[in-house]
């Protein structure tokens, strides 16, 4: 079974493009969905215990915990040192469970593939791409998203640029979804030559 890691950056079609893989018959684990069921289940003890007020009945506090993390370097290593290996084990139960489907490829959706040096437990890493003023306009819709906060996100993730150059496939997400679609289908048949 090959592993197909899947990223970019905010408001490039992740997302829409997972989806795509999914409707050919790709498993897809999300590791932002994983974040937030952990947030509600398994995390929430541990953050309480390094974060102490950041939950509450429904699981972990994303403004209070932000309230402690943001601009705190120290806090955010603590925070990644908790959540890391319970996304990793759910990764790995996913994976397990693809390959005993008999799946050709599975998807491991990660926002900060290459920042967490992920892309290296893949055979190949799609990034999902579009212009710059396509990706701002794309996030500054979403509700509560501000420039600024924008600017502070981008900053965090490795430069578009440099995410292409690393990818062995590139999904332009600008050109609409049809075209988005053929990309995924064109890419599914090169990987198909690598099984």
């Amino acid at each position: 079974m090959l592993i197909l890691g899947l990223t970019g950056s905010i408001g490039m079609g992740k997302s829409a493009t997972a989806r795509m893989f999914a409707a050919y018959g790709c498993p897809v684990h999300d590791a932002d969905a994983v974040v937030h069921d952990l947030y509600e289940s398994d995390a929430v003890p541990l953050i309480e215990a390094a974060f102490p007020g950041t939950t509450g009945p429904g699981g972990v506090d994303r403004g209070r915990l932000s309230d402690q993390v943001v601009g705190q370097p120290d806090h955010l290593k603590r925070l990644e040192q908790i959540v890391h290996p319970l996304v990793r084990n759910r990764e790995i139960a996913f994976l397990k469970q693809s390959e005993a489907k008999g799946v050709r490829a599975a998807i491991l959706e990660i926002p900060l593939l290459f920042e967490t040096s992920a892309d290296a437990r893949c055979d190949a890493v799609i990034v999902c791409s579009a212009p710059a003023d396509v990706q701002r306009a794309r996030v500054l819709k979403r509700p509560e998203m501000t420039p600024d906060k924008l600017d502070g996100i981008l900053a965090r993730q490795m430069p578009d640029p440099e995410k292409r150059q690393r990818a062995h496939f590139v999904v332009d997400t600008s050109r609409g979804f049809d075209s988005a679609e053929r990309q995924v289908a064109a890419i599914l048949r090169a990987v198909s030559a690598m099984s």
